[in-house]
């Protein structure tokens, strides 16, 4: 099936032209940016439409992107994936076939960023996911890349973390065993924890199911075991429900998680409950300094929000794909032979210093870079609280 589809996909963009003019006559770019303007996260599209918009206007408005001895405009081509798979895929032929883009951003989720990143390397296409942290979005995928910190290294950092803040030896665990994400994420965590603390210092490890919402059984389990902390790895709507029947069973101890907190209203949903909570991430616009700061602040004037962490690593995305473009030494025309300069040169960035931080790549679509320890504050702010770096 997957063959016939596949097929089906190049007899497509064949019958388009792959050869044909990449540009326009008055020099212009085009990016393409799978985002979810519809479905369950569409407030994470809106973050990554606005840190797209912000990383072209301020290209576009310094004199354009100089390419060999040429300026071009960059453009940017939207599509909703709806939040869902099937829609991502159609989208992304629709993307590097019909409006020809040198590269696609996004998706974020990376339930749509394996799907979406299985054609775009079939068709040669640089792909970069902001968002996306699971091992499938880029293995074996040479033209895919990513922008976060991801499973295994976040693991390791809250590992490091418990251990230095709380001087914690015994976790538990809830997450939701049907999402692909926080069971990635939940396994990793459980893996890096008890290589340190050894085996079954992971005291509960306590599943649910999508659109579950009482989980008073599993912390039940939760506060009979010895655990010192509570690790669970779900997304921003998933979180105040938990921290709130957590706090009113009883549980006084810590409670931390995994990056997919960011990217929605966390802190105003979740409101007191969650003041002086942590978890791992790439971005906070509390405490920013330097570079982060001059962006938080002109997002802000510019959207009347603080960025969030989806917004920040888009809008790094777009720079560091522009940044790469540049080093190609000028472009040909030719689609097909463009796009492979510029998937070369995104592998070759070994030092691209943004908002979210100073990354590189080194053999792998895998970004080295340091991992941010979040608080979210008295205030709900959500702060730049520290970092885990890796070992030189």
């Amino acid at each position: 099936m997957k063959r016939r589809t596949m097929a089906g996909f190049s007899a497509f963009v064949l019958a388009i032209g792959p050869a044909a003019s990449l540009f326009a006559a008055d020099g212009v770019v085009k990016f393409g940016v799978s985002s979810s303007k519809s479905g369950n996260f569409a407030n994470v599209g809106t973050s990554t439409k606005n840190g797209a918009e912000m990383a072209k206007q301020e290209i576009n408005a310094g004199g354009g992107l100089p390419i060999g001895n040429k300026t071009y405009t960059i453009e940017l081509v939207y599509v909703d994936n709806g939040s869902d798979r099937s829609s991502a895929s159609a989208n992304a032929l629709t993307l590097i076939g019909q409006h020809q883009v040198l590269a696609i951003v996004g998706p974020q989720s990376s339930d749509r960023a394996i799907a979406v990143g299985e054609v775009a390397n079939s068709f040669k296409t640089p792909l970069v996911s902001p968002w996306s942290t699971s091992p499938l979005t880029t293995q074996n995928k040479p033209f895919v890349f990513r922008m976060p910190v991801m499973y295994d290294i976040q693991a390791t950092a809250t590992t490091k973390f418990a251990a230095k803040e709380w001087k914690a030896r015994k976790a538990a665990v809830l997450y939701d065993e049907i999402s692909p994400y926080p069971t990635g994420m939940a396994k990793a965590f459980k893996q890096a924890f008890e290589k340190v603390n050894g085996p079954g210092s992971v005291v509960a490890f306590e599943t649910f199911r999508t659109n579950d919402a009482d989980f008073s059984r599993q912390l039940q389990a939760i506060i009979n075991s010895d655990a010192e902390f509570l690790y669970t790895p779900q997304h921003y709507e998933e979180v105040p429900l938990i921290v709130r029947q957590a706090r009113k069973m009883g549980w006084k101890k810590p409670i931390t998680g995994s990056n997919s907190w960011s990217g929605g209203d966390l802190a105003g949903k979740c409101g007191d409950a969650c003041n002086g909570l942590y978890f791992t991430g790439n971005f906070a616009a509390g405490g920013a300094q330097g570079k982060a700061k001059v962006f938080a602040d002109h997002y802000q004037k510019q959207y009347k929000m603080l960025p969030d962490e989806v917004s920040a690593l888009t809008y790094d995305a777009v720079h560091m794909i522009a940044e790469a473009l540049k080093k190609t030494g000028g472009l040909t025309g030719n689609i097909v032979e463009d796009r492979s300069k510029l998937r070369d040169q995104i592998a070759a960035t070994k030092r691209f210093e943004g908002v979210t931080g100073t990354m590189g790549y080194f053999g792998t679509g895998d970004p080295t870079k340091c991992t941010v320890l979040i608080k979210i504050d008295d205030n709900g702010l959500l702060t730049d609280y520290d970092k885990v770096c890796p070992e030189k």
